[in-house]
């Protein structure tokens, strides 16, 4: 025979949860092969009663113990915004020890910086140079894409990259200009203040976005709300990453072909006008020739590299090779005298200061504010991206918020000292890790190459032909087309395939802040979407098993006759309880048409798996009081199976427990559906 065990109580409430002992199943699967093969085909709900005369074995759904306000607040803050726990290593230390690590917490070089070696620094010293070969003719080309004078560029490629060096926890990210924010600053800064008209204040409100750009990178860093850079998704990146590499490498036909006069517009429609309409009078075949051969130089180069990595040095140093021999052949034949743009004069010397040139108080505050923080997401997002993919890759942790204050303050300092917004690059990173960078100084050995370029070498990039800076920035955005990971998104998810498209489409036919704006919209729309319409699914039983699981993922579970299981995929709030209510609400009746087409038994019971329900408000509870109410009306009874710590707890002070019975609140559908059984078998 069965026990019935008692079971203790909490404030009166009692709650069930049926078992049977061995020896009840036992007598149970005697029934012999005939019984399983009727259980295969339907649900025999009778099998599963106490339909031996014996007593249930009685478990309680548990309620966790209640926690007092304070700790329970403290506890969502800490999930919140403290999820990796930053303070564990400081547990149980001196407090000399504590400012110890406090110190090595802002400056992660005074912590791995004891372990450093010659064999790290043989390592670092390879790779900074390589990457150094790389950043010199993009710093120059990068900054013209930002309107900016070429020297702007190898500033933000010195000063940057030294405090990162010291601040940043990422070992493989390389530091410096990139070619979608120096797109994106330009565009933005272009639309206020013309830089051809108005250098002086153009470079200005560049400082100044650069500047706010940094303070809002810090500050996300510092309240540890680096999870809102999370609310841009992959497919939206992937777009518009996409979209503003087709844009960047439309705006370099004008080098490329020589063009003199250019649209101010970014969309593919003006670019494309502007260069056909300047096709009879204003190409230069001599520009085109030099491009032209380059091109096939730099993405041959490529070629080598990604066929065998061990030649990754090759690609690295391309571009670096371009130039010197582009400006070695245009000083020898005079090429310039024949309409070949060139890049003339770069001012030489390291960054002087320019404090004095932001713009802290006056109408173009709010402006570099607007730009700033709109550049600093990008740029935030890109580097998170980059330095999270190299450090899974050498199997290291990175703190993103220690991240986020590290590349802050790199751009304030960066601003002080004549840089505009500097970020990680992917192109270089790549090249970094793969040449064996082992810590940070690999950025390092970057600035002295490009300080010892500023001082001396400047003069020599006078007759550097624009053709080629346009080449080498066409061939490194290439790779931010990435139509694998596209076609890939196609394949997983469709919604997330038109945030993709959205972006791209929206940067190529309109501007980078409408392709942007779309990207976020999209993502957001996505994320209500699924807030406020989460999926539902109905459950049947699988064969031979107690598992139920939803019925379009499985054909072979079967339904309980009488019953009607409904899963609920999500959290229940405000935004989603009505919906919830009516969605189940439609199930059933559904339902009870398809059973009175088919003289099936009618719905009695509407068994409510929670098991994915990990929280519920007042609104949810308010949904659920309804939905038992419509249910009464119907004569259908509510049972709820497998409600988690959180939701129960809600469920038992709001008093809902005692309105829909104490004896309707189970551990598992297959003892929801146990209860139901015997009084299916009841019913006439």
């Amino acid at each position: 025979m069965a026990c019935v065990r008692s079971v203790g109580r909490r404030g009166g409430v009692q709650f069930f949860s049926v078992y049977y002992n061995s020896k009840s199943l036992l007598m149970s699967s005697m029934g012999g092969s005939a019984d399983e093969n009727l259980e295969t085909k339907e649900m025999n709900v009778r099998s599963l009663s106490s339909s031996n005369g014996q007593e249930p074995y009685v478990h309680k759904v548990g309620i966790p113990p209640r926690q007092n306000l304070f700790k329970e607040f403290q506890s969502t803050v800490k999930e919140t915004f403290f999820a990796d726990d930053p303070l564990r290593s400081f547990k149980d230390q001196s407090k000399s020890r504590k400012l110890i690590l406090g110190i090595e917490a802002i400056f992660p070089i005074l912590s791995w910086g004891r372990t450093y070696n010659f064999t790290k620094l043989r390592g670092d010293l390879i790779a900074g140079l390589t990457i150094a070969s790389l950043c010199i003719p993009q710093d120059i080309g990068y900054a013209k894409l930002a309107n900016l004078d070429p020297e702007y560029g190898l500033y933000s490629s010195f000063i940057p990259p030294l405090i990162y060096a010291v601040m940043g926890s990422s070992r493989d990210i390389a530091i410096g200009p990139v070619a979608v924010v120096s797109l994106l600053l330009g565009t933005l800064l272009q639309s206020e203040i013309d830089p051809i008209a108005n250098p002086v204040d153009y470079r200005r409100l560049a400082f100044t976005a650069t500047f706010f750009a940094g303070i809002t990178q810090a500050t996300l860093g510092v309240l540890r709300l680096g999870f809102l850079i999370d609310f841009l998704s992959h497919a939206a990146i992937v777009g518009f990453m996409g979209g503003a590499a087709i844009t960047i490498a439309l705006q370099q036909l004008k080098g490329f072909l020589g063009i003199q006069k250019f649209t101010k517009k970014t969309d593919v429609v003006s670019v494309m006008y502007s260069v056909l309409s300047s096709a009879h009078h204003g190409w230069n075949w001599q520009t085109i020739v030099i491009g032209a051969v380059f091109m096939a130089f730099l993405l041959s180069a490529k070629y080598i590299g990604k066929k065998n990595p061990k030649f990754f040095w090759v690609p690295a140093i391309a571009p670096l090779i371009s130039v010197v021999l582009s400006t070695l052949f245009v000083y020898l034949t005079r090429a310039d005298k024949h309409g070949v743009a060139i890049v003339k004069h770069i001012e030489r010397g390291i960054n002087p200061s320019s404090v004095k040139e932001i713009y802290f108080t006056g109408d173009y505050l709010g402006k570099g504010f607007r730009i700033g923080i709109v550049a600093g997401m990008i740029a935030l997002t890109e580097a998170t991206a980059i330095g999270r993919t190299f450090a899974s890759m050498k199997d290291y942790q990175l703190d993103g918020n220690k991240e986020m204050v590290a590349l802050g303050a790199m751009n304030v300092v960066g601003s002080f000292t004549s840089c505009y917004v500097a970020t990680g690059s992917f192109s270089r990173s790549a090249v970094n890790y793969m040449a064996g960078c082992e810590t940070a100084v690999s950025n390092i050995v970057m600035s002295v190459v490009v300080f010892l370029t500023l001082e001396f070498l400047t003069p020599l990039f006078e007759y550097t032909p624009n053709a080629i800076l346009a080449t080498i920035i066409i061939s490194a955005v290439i790779n931010l087309v990435d139509y694998k990971a596209a076609i890939l998104i196609w394949k997983i998810d469709k919604f997330d395939f038109v945030a993709c498209m959205g972006a791209f489409f929206g940067v190529v036919f309109a501007s980078v802040e409408i392709g942007l704006l779309i990207a976020v919209s999209i993502s957001f729309a996505k994320i209500l979407l699924q807030v406020t319409r989460p999926r539902t699914a109905i459950l049947g039983k699988i064969p031979r098993t107690t598992v139920y699981r939803n019925i379009q993922q499985y054909p072979e579970a079967t339904r309980v006759p009488g019953a009607l299981i409904i899963r609920v995929d999500s959290a229940i709030y405000f935004s989603n309880s009505n919906y919830v209510k009516e969605r189940i609400l439609r199930w059933l009746m559904d339902e009870e048409e398809q059973v009175k087409g088919d003289y099936q038994t009618r719905i009695q019971f509407l068994i409510v798996e929670m098991s994915p329900v990990t929280d519920i408000d007042t609104s949810g509870i308010h949904a659920l009081e309804e939905l038992f109410r419509s249910l009464q009306k119907r004569d259908v009874q509510l049972v709820l199976a497998n409600p988690g710590p959180i939701v129960i707890d809600k469920l038992h002070t709001s008093n809902f427990a005692a309105m829909l019975g104490e004896d309707k609140i189970f551990l598992t559908v297959a003892e929801a559906v146990a209860y139901c059984s015997p009084k299916l078998a009841e019913d006439p």
